[in-house]
C-alpha cells in the first residue's frame, strides 16, 4: 500500500488526514442523528427513512396510483352531501389509503387527539385517553371487546395490554389491516389472540348478534354517513347489559351555521379528514337513543379542567415559527418547505406523483381541526357511554 500511494504521489500524511476527516465527519453525522432523535424522543429520522421506503413501493404493492386517487378524493368533496354519503366507502377507503403513512409518521400508531396534563408527554396523554375509555367499559381479562374503526391498532394494543381482554379491531381499509396485524404480531399480541385486525365495514359488522362484552370507538364513527346505522350495528353485536363507549367528533353548541368562518372550518375538517358530513353533539346522543341504547354519560371532554398548566388537545396542530418544533411544519414557511420537498421528491421518483397533494389535503384538515378547537366550535372527544338494556 505504501509503494502504491508513493507511486501515485499520495503521502502517508495526506491519506491519514483524509481518513481522519472522514472519521470526524462520520462521527459528527452519527452524533447529530442521535441528538435529533434524543431531542424529539420518537426516532424521527428512522421513521422518516421507513416512511420513504414505504412510499417507494406504495403504488406497486397496493396497486394504486396516488395522483389519480387524490384527484378522485378531491372530486368527491366537490360533490353535494348526498353524493358524498352514497360514496361513503370510496371516500373513506381512499382517504386512509393515502393518509395512513403520513399519520403514522407524524402522529404515531394511535390516530386520535388528547389533551395533556402537566408533566405528561404526548405519548402518555394519548395512552391515558385510551385507558380512560377502556375503564368506562368495565372489561376484564378474557372478555371479547370490539374496536370499531381501529386504524393501525395503537389503541387496541394499549387497551389489550391494559385490560388483558381479547380485542378485535375492524377497519374498512385493507392496508391498515395488514399494517395493524404486523404491529400486533411485533407486540406479541396477535398469536395469543389479544389483538387482531379484521377488514370490515362498520355499517355492516360481520359478527353475530350479542357476541361482544364491550365495544368502543375512538374518533372513528364520524366517518359514517348516518350515525343511527353504525350505532345500530354496534347495538346488535353487543351483549345485553354491556357497555359501548366512544369519543365522537362533533360540532359543539358554539357552532353557528350563519357564520362564514365556522362553515369554512367545518368544510376543511371534512375535506382533510375523510368525512361525509359532521354531526352535532345532540344528533349523536339522539342517534344512540334511537337505536335502543341507554345513554349514561355524554359530555365534551375538551372542556375538562387542565388544572391550570395543561395543554389543550388542539395545541399540537397550532403553528410554530420555531424550526426545531414539530409544529413548525404547520407554519406558512413550514408548509411551503414541506410542499416543495415533496414536489422535489416526486420529481426524482422518491415518492409517488400526487404525494404533495395528499400532504396539502392533510394540512387543510389540520388547520380546520385547530381552528375548530381554538374557537370551541368543534370537539374530537365528545364522550358518550351507553348501555344495551
Amino acid at each position: 500500500i505504501h509503494v502504491f500511494l508513493s507511486d501515485k504521489g499520495v503521502s502517508n500524511s495526506d491519506t491519514a488526514a483524509k481518513v481522519a476527516v472522514g472519521g470526524i465527519l462520520t462521527v459528527s453525522a452519527y452524533a447529530t442523528l442521535k441528538l435529533v432523535n434524543a431531542a424529539f424522543g420518537t426516532d424521527p429520522i428512522g421513521r422518516t427513512a421507513e416512511m420513504f421506503g414505504k412510499f417507494s413501493v406504495q403504488e406497486k404493492s397496493r396497486n394504486i396510483e396516488v395522483n389519480s386517487w387524490i384527484e378522485g378524493y378531491n372530486k368527491l368533496h366537490e360533490d353535494d352531501l348526498d353524493n358524498r354519503n352514497s360514496a361513503y366507502t370510496t371516500l373513506v377507503n381512499s382517504y386512509y389509503e393515502l393518509a395512513t403513512l403520513f399519520y403514522e409518521w407524524g402522529w404515531g400508531q394511535s390516530f386520535h387527539f388528547a389533551y395533556q396534563l402537566k408533566g405528561e408527554s404526548f405519548k402518555e396523554a394519548i395512552a391515558r385517553h385510551e385507558y380512560f375509555l377502556a375503564g368506562r367499559l368495565g372489561c376484564k381479562q378474557g372478555d371479547k371487546v370490539l374496536d370499531v374503526g381501529c386504524g393501525v391498532g395503537g389503541p387496541m394494543r394499549n387497551i389489550a395490554r391494559f385490560t388483558r381482554a381479547n380485542v378485535t379491531g375492524i377497519t374498512l381499509n385493507e392496508y391498515q389491516v395488514i399494517r395493524g396485524n404486523e404491529l400486533n404480531d411485533a407486540a406479541g399480541l396477535l398469536k395469543p389472540g389479544l389483538a387482531k385486525s379484521v377488514q370490515a365495514n362498520f355499517m355492516q359488522i360481520p359478527f353475530e348478534d350479542n357476541s361482544f362484552d364491550g365495544v368502543y370507538a375512538i374518533e372513528a364513527t364520524c366517518h359514517a354517513p348516518k350515525r343511527e346505522d353504525v350505532y345500530g350495528e354496534i347495538y346488535r353485536v353487543l351483549k345485553p347489559g354491556q357497555m359501548f363507549a366512544t369519543y365522537e367528533w362533533c360540532l359543539t353548541p358554539k357552532y353557528d351555521t350563519n357564520n362564514e368562518l365556522h362553515r369554512l372550518v367545518k368544510k376543511k375538517i371534512e375535506e382533510g379528514d375523510g368525512l361525509p358530513d359532521m354531526a352535532t353533539e345532540k344528533e349523536c346522543v339522539d342517534a344512540l337513543k334511537a337505536v335502543g341504547f341507554e345513554v349514561l354519560e355524554a359530555r365534551d371532554m375538551a372542556l375538562d379542567s387542565l388544572f391550570g398548566t395543561g395543554s389543550p388537545w388542539w395545541l399540537p396542530l397550532h403553528p410554530s415559527n420555531n424550526p426545531l418544533n414539530f409544529r413548525f411544519q404547520l407554519s406558512p414557511l413550514g408548509k411551503w418547505i414541506t410542499r416543495t420537498l415533496l414536489w422535489f421528491f416526486e420529481g426524482i421518483w422518491l415518492v409517488p406523483a400526487g404525494t404533495y397533494k395528499v400532504q396539502e389535503m392533510l394540512q387543510q384538515g389540520a388547520w380546520g381541526c385547530e381552528r375548530g378547537g381554538y374557537f370551541g366550535i368543534f370537539t374530537p372527544m365528545y364522550l358518550m357511554v351507553a348501555r344495551k338494556p
